[in-house]
């Protein structure tokens, strides 16, 4: 709470009287519109408190008094560990107050103040832990209706968050008459129209609380404040990434998501929304260090020993030039370059399967490092860059396009002197276009890393297949070491299903032969479905401001199904280790294991027809711009 120290004044004096013995006022701590609160101490227990106090001249009136009551009373109810609590409600000579505990912290608009906005994993926390306290109050039938940064506090020291002054909630349906109330720049259509509220609102709320968090403004900022409320019911709010290109593309959505007018599409309640910023956390979660160095480094044929390897293949091709002649040289030469990479490849994949890690975990690898490129890049993004990258793009083309056109003029050229001229023309040409052509590679690298692109393609395609098959049919029967936090649930159970199968005996193994065949189509299926489900989300997310219509349902039905399907999916791979497991521990036969397999392969036969359906649809209603999903 904010210290703020004033001088005592007649109220300070009046109140401390009137609680003496109980509690002893140390200062006041800021005043609102529905209250004064004082910082104290309370006697009996030698402990902090705040108390807020409705003051003396509202307290003569019936409406202000009851809903101050209520709020206590109501407040007094919850019990979460991001709620500030409330230990008592009293009255004493005319004083209308109650008590709650002390945090020694700031509120979060103190915070942006004072330190500027709100880095996305601090934010994420933050929104996390605000949502959690929402959505326990909204369980026990309360709506907040003033959630704001002034009323959310963060602790000193441990930065937790805590959900502060109910002091204008009221239990769902309870319609009191009073008039629209709220902080208008935080207050959600239907709140600022006077219609019945639900949890819903205070997720609007929230979603403006974000905004400000993760870029230190308002989507709508117009002054005096009462001006706000017409934009607030009319206007769509902007776009997160248009005033923040930094934050995360998910997060962004997801706060997005919060500021839909409807609030029918707006995420389904608090806790929902939690969740969603949880799925955007574990996506962006950290890889661990040996793919993260094996993206970057490890993985790409551009260090120190490459280098060496090059001169070493060009000396020793030179030598045996010299010695047997050029032809030799060059073979020597041309089948040192072909083998290198190869040896390269394998090498590398060994000694990722080494630490524990298979090829599929490069594909997630790869996205998350492409991923937070893109991020840093948007940050640098500017006009001048662009038109230099057109430029450039425009004059690498036609130097090259010119330079190959000459190239048969010169050799129809009729005399020696205009081959001559014709030839430096071409050569000319050529230096242009290769001198842009690097300078655009150059100004491109800045707006994308076109070398993981590259490299992605490399392991992520037949070549990175190509060598983990190699290197492991190298590493023989030797166990691999389990890692692995980081990866997708249905990619863990299909790795642990796959070193269980290749662990029994030939002749198990021969009758069940089709049982990695199975594991890697659903695999493959579960990550296919995981992708749409994620496409979906962002499309809610990018059009939830838009007039939805039947397509908007269509889309909402299709999530559904989607989600049910990828947890049939994740439930079939599931059983599949598990008769794995119990057939190495000789609790199953193989002809129940194989009855498991039966089941998986008819869930998989299931989930490819609706994949199948869902490009048929897909292809047929030609989704809205806003709202068509993003390629998996």
């Amino acid at each position: 709470m904010p210290h703020t120290t004033i001088a005592p004044d007649s109220l300070f004096v009046e109140f401390q009287t009137a609680l003496a013995g109980r509690y002893s006022i140390v200062r006041e701590l800021g005043r609102g519109g529905m209250g004064v609160v004082f910082l104290a101490r309370e006697v009996h227990l030698d402990r902090l408190v705040a108390i807020k106090l409705l003051p003396p001249h509202l307290a003569t009136r019936p409406g202000l008094r009851e809903r101050f009551l209520r709020e206590a009373q109501l407040a007094a109810k919850l019990s979460h560990p991001n709620i500030i609590p409330i230990h008592a409600v009293n009255e004493a000579d005319g004083f209308v107050y109650f008590v709650m505990a002390y945090v020694d912290g700031e509120t979060l608009a103190q915070r942006v103040a004072s330190r500027g906005p709100l880095s996305a994993g601090d934010a994420t926390r933050v929104l996390r832990e605000v949502a959690w306290a929402l959505g326990h109050a909204h369980s026990q039938g309360l709506v907040h209706r003033d959630v704001k940064p002034d009323n959310i506090l963060l602790e000193a020291t441990t930065e937790r968050a805590l959900v502060a002054d109910f002091g204008i909630a009221a239990a769902n349906g309870d319609h009191t008459g009073d008039a629209v109330c709220g902080t208008p720049e935080f207050m959600s259509p239907e709140q600022a129209l006077g219609e019945e509220v639900d949890a819903r609102s205070d997720l609007y709320s929230l979603g403006l609380t974000a905004f400000y968090a993760l870029s230190g403004r308002l989507p709508f900022e117009t002054r005096p404040g009462t001006d706000v409320l017409p934009r607030q019911v009319t206007e769509r709010a902007i776009a997160l990434s248009s005033v923040c290109v930094g934050v995360p593309r998910r997060l962004a959505q997801l706060v997005d998501w919060c500021l839909v007018k409807d609030p029918a599409h707006r995420p389904a309640s608090a806790n929902a929304f939690a969740e969603q910023l949880a799925v955007a956390v574990a996506q962006r979660r950290e890889m661990p260090a040996a793919l993260r160095a094996f993206v970057k480094r490890n993985g790409r044929m551009d260090g120190g020993g490459t280098i060496l390897a090059l001169l070493g293949a060009v000396t020793t091709s030179g030598v045996v030039a010299a010695m047997a002649g050029p032809l030799e040289g060059v073979a020597l030469l041309v089948g040192a370059l072909a083998v290198a990479p190869c040896a390269f490849t394998v090498l590398a994949a060994r000694q990722l399967l080494d630490l524990g890690f298979a090829h599929a975990d490069l594909v997630p690898a790869f996205r998350a490092e492409q991923e937070s490129m893109r991020e840093e890049r948007s940050v640098r993004q500017g006009r001048l860059r662009r038109i230099a990258e057109w430029t450039l793009a425009r004059v690498a083309r036609v130097s090259a396009i010119t330079a190959a056109a000459m190239v048969p003029v010169a050799l129809l050229a009729r005399s020696d002197e205009q081959r001559s001229a014709i030839g430096v023309l071409v050569v000319l040409g050529a230096s242009v276009a290769t001198v842009s052509t690097l300078a655009y590679l150059g100004v491109l690298q800045l707006r994308r890393d076109v070398d993981i692109e590259f490299w992605s393609r490399v392991w992520t395609g037949r070549i990175g297949t190509w060598a983990f098959s190699v290197a492991r049919r190298w590493r023989g029967s030797k166990p691999l070491v389990q890692a692995m936090t980081h990866r997708a649930t249905e990619l863990s159970l299909s790795l642990a299903a796959e070193q269980l199968f290749e662990s029994l005996p030939k002749p198990s193994r021969d009758a069940l032969g089709d049982v990695p065949q199975t594991v890697q189509r659903l695999q493959h299926e579960a990550h296919q479905l995981r992708g749409r489900l994620r496409s979906l989300d962002e499309a809610f997310a990018n059009g939830a401001g838009g007039n939805p219509g039947s397509e908007y349902d269509s889309l909402r039905v299709e999530r559904n199904a989607i989600h049910d399907r990828l947890r049939l999916s994740v439930g079939a791979l599931e059983t599949i280790r598990l008769g794995l497991l119990r057939l190495h521990a000789g609790s199953i036969s193989l002809e129940g294991l194989t009855t498991h397999l039966g089941l998986a392969a008819q869930v998989s036969v299931d989930v490819d027809r609706l994949l199948a359906a869902h490009d048929e649809v897909n292809a047929v209603l030609r989704y809205p711009r806003n709202l068509e999903p993003t390629p998996v």
